[in-house]
């Protein structure tokens, strides 16, 4: 099994160096054992400090670092980026993870271990099984189920957990849910299993054990309201009232653009 796995960075110079050291003992190990070929595809978005600088000296340290370095940002994008170039190469699976290391490399392993049987595999942080250190406040577990049933209320779709950072593909899925894609910021992990499922993938949840890890660059308390209302824009879009995007877009930039000058005050 050859196997690429993305890993968007953006400004991660605290936590790069940690994750592909940690990550390339393990898969070093799992290549020596002949269970698989691998190649870690770091892809650079937007960053401004040290990330493609530490990068370059890991590549130096195990050749099967890859890496691009984008000017646009966001983590779908990069994600989509990622996937475009896995599929260059021969890639039988393709996969994504945070590099915070809140999925640990032996994690990772389970999921590509069910690639055996199943086209796409999901890490579930909800499910019997799965273990979240430390354990949630209630404040933010509360919030994220209200956005879990909005998106299984909104796309009729039974997973619990869409945005775990750590999801793996095989090839023919990857290939056929690329041009379907359109939405590469806060609803990118719902457009993709969306389109999976509209496509007729199985889509099978692993319970994973889940590390929240310190320098988090989302503010969960400001991101959550804009990946509920990114979750609403993709519905419109996937609905008979897409010709209303484009005046969802427009108030959504002005509401934007009021915050920004009234926090500019």
């Amino acid at each position: 099994m050859k196997v690429s796995i993305v890993m968007p960075a953006y400004n991660e110079e605290k936590r790069i160096g940690r994750t592909l050291e940690v990550y390339s003992e393990y898969f070093e190990r799992l290549k020596k054992e002949g269970k698989l070929d691998y190649e870690f595809l770091v892809v650079i978005n937007n960053t401004t400090d040290r990330t493609e600088e530490i990068v370059l000296g890991h590549m130096r340290k195990n050749k099967m670092i890859r890496y691009l370095n984008l000017k646009p940002g966001g983590k779908g994008f990069a994600v989509l980026e990622g996937f475009k170039d896995a599929l260059k190469r021969e890639n039988e699976v393709i996969g994504y993870v945070d590099v915070d290391m809140a999925t640990s490399p032996e994690e990772f392993w389970k999921l590509l271990r069910e690639t055996e049987k199943n086209s796409v595999v999901i890490a579930d942080r909800y499910i019997r099984g799965a273990r979240v250190y430390p354990p949630n406040t209630l404040r933010r577990l509360v919030v994220s189920r209200i956005f879990n049933i909005l998106v299984r209320g909104l796309f009729f779709m039974p997973y619990r957990d869409t945005q775990c950072g750590a999801k793996v593909l095989k090839r023919r899925a990857v290939e056929k849910v690329l041009p379907r894609l359109k939405f590469s910021y806060w609803a990118f992990d719902v457009d993709l299993i969306y389109n999976l499922r509209r496509l007729g993938f199985r889509i099978k949840c692993v319970p994973t054990i889940w590390v929240d890890k310190e320098y988090s660059k989302i503010n969960f308390w400001k991101a959550g309201p804009w990946m509920a209302l990114g979750v609403v824009r993709l519905r419109l879009w996937n609905s008979p009232f897409r010709n209303f995007v484009k005046f969802y877009d427009y108030c959504l930039n002005n509401f934007k653009r009021g915050r920004v000058k009234n926090d500019n005050v």
